[in-house]
């Protein structure tokens, strides 16, 4: 008490100085408060129709979030007299906003169900700019569709939850607005509400990385749906998880053909170099070919195991670059191995890649989950382009095949005007028949392709199929060269260089073989009738007396050098003349000999093949070709005629 009493007067003041403050503080805040809700503009709901959705709430969507119609924080809260309310800043004086339940599936509409223009508000026209309240009357009609899933894998976890996601939801792979319900059958079921002309959708169990796949556990196309043809019901069953092995499957077989084609291009890689005088020009641009072949194919297997999809999906577009770069490729081969030709690498052939190379950069240096999503959605632009490479680049990989074709026939018949020799060319038509193929496959493929565009078909099963037939035809290609390499390797090997001649000097002797060159495709010189029969009998004179025809590798060019003519006159002499080609020409002398040593006693331990590889026939089936063609009957024809 003593103490208290002689309390300094200077506290007695301060306490008397603060006790008016504090009886204040409830009214300052108060007044702050109403400064602060002054401060915004809020949004009232004070009526609502029922909600579609089990277990929904209201959301706001507008310009102020670039009209994101399920964004949580643009959830509007529930007061508990059932008026739901969202607050805006201030600092906002006019947009334009709607009501959704999540997704633009279940929107606010009129009572009728008919489509509701944008709410707008403008601060100058509002009657109270920090307060609106409104209606809502109704929700948009949309046609309504009912997904059961009546099946799924045995693999799949007993208490995971499923889910739908689709052109509906954003491709939401989690939405809690579309978990598919279990009913007392063991059935799965889902409702959805959807304007559009097609509902694309996928089920998952709840993240992409557990989206549903094919039996084998590979990535599936998303399903889809025309408003057209549903029914309302659409019944479907799961095959699959792309987290969960399903085992051994026709994915699995697919796989392995391809890794086996990858294998094989690089075994041939490293056994053509160790082919003995192997054509190393135009085997050099062979083994680019297979070895850019075989990182394709092997990125193509890579890319398509779910791990590697979610974690690498740009991936999936380097195998779109063999579209441009396996044709112009080929034909630089069969330019340098027909022709000789050093100008393969014409820049202009490969313009379309570095144009599609600088299309793609695009999406390589986007983020991941954009790029996820575009290669999801299946209108995306990213799909619109690679449509249009593929089109393209069906166009110019037939054009390339018939440049190929033509080159192949054309080598053939200028081969036969001045060689006498049969040139194994056989991988190659095994190459074009199974390029061919490929060819066709994907013409049908784009042709049902562009068709189901067309008239709302829904087969993209029946596509992916088609691609899958697609790349694995092209890939028995490598195994067919494989073939080739290991049982006729003297395919790959250098053609023999002619045989050396006394008349002339190597260099005369191309000088021969320009002067030839430069006549093909040109009027020939003129032979008179009388110098013609000359010629034909130094010609017959020198090839029964000399006997050249035995020489596998004689040429025309080196015949000529021989007979001291040029090589545009002796083709004259031998086509006009004798009424034959040089390959005929050659290989009948060849025939008639063949028939005179078989009959000659001296030639009687030696074997008919090897009479006829000692003739000058290069193999079994060169003889027994050029002998059916010029004698009409085949070899064991003529020799049951000689038994008899």
């Amino acid at each position: 008490m003593f103490l208290i009493g002689k309390m300094p007067a200077s506290t007695n003041l301060v306490s008397r100085i603060d006790r008016p403050l504090w009886r204040c503080l409830p009214v300052l805040l108060l007044v702050l408060i109403s400064f602060h809700v002054r401060a915004q503009i809020r949004i009232e709901v004070i009526k609502h129709p029922k909600f579609i959705l089990k277990d929904s709430s209201l959301f706001i969507s507008g310009t102020f979030n670039n009209w994101s119609p399920g964004e949580e924080n643009f959830k509007l809260t529930r007061r508990p007299d059932g008026v739901y309310y969202f607050d805006l800043p201030d600092t906002l004086t006019s947009f334009e906003y709607k009501f959704t339940q999540g997704g633009w599936q279940i929107v606010e509409g009129y009572a009728d169900g008919k489509i509701l223009p944008n709410r707008v508000y403008n601060r100058q026209l509002e009657d109270n700019p920090h307060l609106v309240r409104v209606v809502i009357e109704g929700w948009e009609k949309q046609p309504e569709y009912t997904l059961i899933v009546d099946k799924v894998p045995e693999s799949t976890p007993f208490d995971a939850s499923l889910y739908v996601t689709g052109n509906f939801n954003n491709w939401n792979p989690g939405d809690k607005n579309y978990k598919l319900r279990k009913q007392i059958d063991g059935s799965y079921q889902v409702l959805i509400y959807f304007n559009g002309e097609r509902i694309d959708y996928k089920f998952t169990r709840g993240t992409w990385k557990s989206a549903e796949s094919s039996s084998g556990g590979r990535t599936m196309a998303n399903r889809s749906t025309n408003r057209r043809s549903a029914t309302g019901k659409i019944r479907v069953e799961i095959a699959g998880w792309e987290d969960i092995s399903g085992g051994l499957q026709l994915y699995s077989i697919y796989d392995l053909l391809l890794l086996f084609s990858v294998f094989q291009g690089l075994l041939l890689i490293v056994t053509i170099p160790t082919i003995q005088e192997y054509n190393r020009e135009a085997n050099r641009w062979l083994i680019l070919l297979i070895g850019f072949t075989s990182a394709i194919l092997l990125i193509k297997v890579v890319s398509g195991y779910p791990e590697v999809e979610h974690t690498l999906p740009k991936l999936q577009l380097i195998p779109d670059f063999i579209l441009f770069v396996y044709a112009p490729l080929f034909y630089a081969y069969i330019q340098r191995l027909l022709f000789q030709s050093r100008n393969q690498l014409r820049l202009v052939f490969y313009v379309p890649v570095f144009v599609q190379f600088f299309v793609y950069m695009v999406y390589f240096l986007m983020d991941q989950p954009a790029f996820q999503a575009k290669l999801i959605e299946p209108e995306s632009e990213l799909r619109i382009i690679r449509f249009c490479m593929s089109s393209v680049a069906l166009g110019l990989n037939i054009y390339y095949w018939v440049k190929c074709l033509g080159a192949i026939n054309f080598y053939k018949v200028n081969y036969q005007n001045s060689n006498s020799y049969e040139q194994n060319l056989q991988y190659l038509n095994t190459v074009l028949f199974i390029q061919a193929a490929c060819l066709v496959v994907w013409f049908v493929t784009f042709v049902v392709a562009v068709l189901a565009w067309m008239f709302g078909w829904e087969i993209s099963n029946v596509i992916d199929i088609s691609i899958d037939t697609l790349w694995m035809t092209f890939s028995v290609i490598t195994f067919f060269l494989g073939y080739f390499v290991i049982h006729e390797p003297d395919i790959f090997r250098l053609p023999q260089t002619l045989s050396q001649v006394d008349e002339l000097t190597k260099v005369e002797l191309d000088h021969q073989v320009a002067d030839y060159l430069n006549h093909i495709g040109k009027e020939k010189e003129e032979v008179s009738m009388e110098n013609l029969d000359m010629l034909k009998e130094k010609v017959t004179i020198y090839m029964e007396k000399y006997q050249p025809y035995t020489n596998p590798k004689l040429s025309l060019v080196e015949l000529a050098s021989r007979l001291k003519l040029q090589p545009h006159i002796l083709s004259k002499v031998i086509n006009s003349g004798f009424g034959m080609n040089f390959f005929d020409y050659i290989n009948t002398y060849r025939i008639d000999e063949f028939k005179r040593r078989v009959e000659d006693p001296q030639y009687k331990n030696y074997t008919l093949l090897g009479i006829a590889l000692d003739v000058g026939f290069n193999s079994k089936t060169a003889f027994n070709r050029s002998f059916k063609k010029i004698t009409s009957q085949t070899p064991s024809a003529f020799f049951n005629t000689l038994k008899e």
